[in-house]
């Protein structure tokens, strides 16, 4: 156990821009952030070792051409799988927000590729356009260490291409029973049609985590959009009363105090 504040490496590209209030949301749980562009990660491969949280925030990487984390996702893929494991093998924690957790999935840092390719993407939603709204969501579990003491959240989703799906329902089947399947819109809250109702996932070891919703986007009470329509009994008494979002953050930098 340690009081010594972990270090946070938020990796931001051409596009990104959720990374300023990502990095905050990490700093008011008590870490200490620093935003590095992947350039610098690609000039010295070692940068992530004086980390423990590694965070790939929202946006539009590379401005989602191709698809939505495509570019980035193969740049890290191509180069820097092996940087990527060292840091897991380090029992050190991932976490991909929206853009972030495209990059995950497309990446295959998030669910590894078999014989036949990734097992798992986000793809288009059903609706076919881009939502903006918040939904209700439901953890699944206890693997995940970002959700740890959670039961709901109501978060804001922003995407176009947020609907998990996978290559056949056994990949379904296998990940919902190694317990990866941790965060879940509630059914009649599903903003994009996702399978299972899937809003984020976490790998084997809890220690990985990708979800669509935006947890930055509510660390404080009153960003919620009904605060001011609560209950009086309901309402933040302060402004430093935390919103839902708040807790993965926290989760995180508690992991390692």
């Amino acid at each position: 156990m340690s009081n010594t504040k972990p270090n946070v490496l938020v990796l931001r590209a051409p596009g990104t821009n959720c990374d300023v209030e990502t990095a905050y949301a990490f700093e008011l749980a008590g870490a200490h952030a620093e935003r590095i562009h992947i350039n610098r990660l690609l000039e010295d491969p070692a940068l992530p070792d004086r980390f423990q949280i590694l965070c790939f925030p929202g946006g539009f990487s590379f401005g989602d051409d191709v698809a939505s984390g495509r570019i980035l996702a193969a740049t890290i893929h191509h180069h820097l799988t092996e940087t990527i494991q060292r840091f897991r093998d380090a029992k050190k924690l991932v976490l991909g927000i929206c853009n972030g957790f495209q990059i995950l999935i497309k990446s295959g840092i998030l669910i590894p590729e078999d014989g036949h390719g990734l097992r798992a993407t986000l793809t288009w939603n059903k609706s076919g356009v881009y939502t903006d709204r918040w939904a209700r969501l439901a953890a699944d579990g206890d693997k995940c260490v970002f959700l740890r003491g959670v039961k709901e959240l109501y978060l804001p989703v922003a995407h176009a291409e947020g609907r998990f799906a996978a290559r056949s329902e056994e990949v379904l089947d296998e990940l919902e029973k190694a317990g990866c399947l941790a965060l879940r819109y509630v059914s009649e809250d599903n903003p994009n049609g996702a399978a299972r109702d899937v809003a984020g996932v976490c790998d084997e070891t809890g220690r990985v985590f990708g979800l669509m919703p935006h947890p930055e986007r509510h660390i404080d009470a009153t960003q919620h959009p009904r605060w001011t329509r609560l209950a009086p009994g309901a309402r933040p008494k302060n402004p430093e009363t935390a919103g839902d979002g708040f807790i993965l953050f926290k989760n995180a930098v508690d992991y390692f105090q």
